[in-house]
């Protein structure tokens, strides 16, 4: 795994202001990690590198979003500011930014209708964002926020498949989680994210039978989600009950 950021950037996340984040305050050259200026992309360090290696959930989106990367922040700047110790900060960055927001109720809502509480014996799978967390493990397929021309960016115009910037953070850091989190069932979210987990099975690095390949993208902005669930809904549930069977 990468050695940890967090270190070199402490002293600008603890200089933060206190209360939300802006945009005019995030993405600025001080956290800046990479960009292509012919795509308009600009790539931003975020605390997010703690890896839950005894997970058995693992869920990965496309890359943060602002609103993941404000809450990130925040709660960065909140426990550094409270002298949590740093090897707890990303912890904990994480468990309250990951799919912050109506993603987070509707991934949560399409888990819960596969049955995966189930068959981890807990009653609802929003305990593994809460009580149970240990039980889950979530990242992205590009880890730092990615942003076009300033706005998110979708998993598109580029792929991460075609893009010589945004592959080699996927295979090097995405994949080493993915290994190093031997035993989770992946859940990656929507065609975008899968087919950078596919590329991985393909060349021998990732077992297939691990991943739910047809799960779709449960932000609000997927108009088609709950059509794509549906379609693969029986296949994914039989899938979760083999996995953990």
């Amino acid at each position: 795994m990468e050695k940890k950021l967090l270190d070199h950037y402490s002293d600008f996340i603890r200089a933060l202001p206190n209360g939300p984040l802006s945009k005019g305050q995030l993405l600025v050259q001080d956290l800046l990690i990479d960009a292509n200026p012919s795509h308009g992309m600009k790539l931003y360090y975020i605390p997010y590198e703690y890896v839950n290696e005894n997970a058995k959930v693992f869920i990965i989106g496309i890359t943060p979003g602002f609103t993941q990367m404000q809450i990130a922040f925040q709660t960065a700047r909140d426990c550094l500011k409270a002298g949590v110790p740093l090897d707890q900060i990303d912890r904990e960055a994480k468990k309250q930014a990951s799919f912050a927001g109506t993603m987070r109720r509707n991934l949560i809502e399409m888990l819960d209708k596969l049955e995966l509480n189930k068959a981890l014996d807990v009653p609802s799978s929003v305990v593994l964002f809460e009580e149970d967390r240990d039980l889950l493990h979530t990242t992205s397929a590009i880890r730092y926020p990615v942003f076009v021309n300033a706005n998110n960016y979708t998993g598109h115009s580029p792929s991460i498949l075609k893009s010589e910037t945004l592959y080699p953070y996927a295979e090097r850091i995405c994949l080493a989680e993915l290994q190093a989190v031997k035993d989770a069932l992946v859940i990656p979210l929507g065609k975008a994210v899968a087919e950078v987990i596919e590329s991985f099975a393909a060349k021998g690095l990732l077992a297939r039978e691990r991943c739910l390949f047809d799960f779709p993208h449960p932000s609000g902005a997927n108009g088609h989600r709950w059509i794509q669930f549906e379609a693969n809904k029986d296949k994914l549930a039989r899938q979760i009950a083999e996995w953990f069977r």
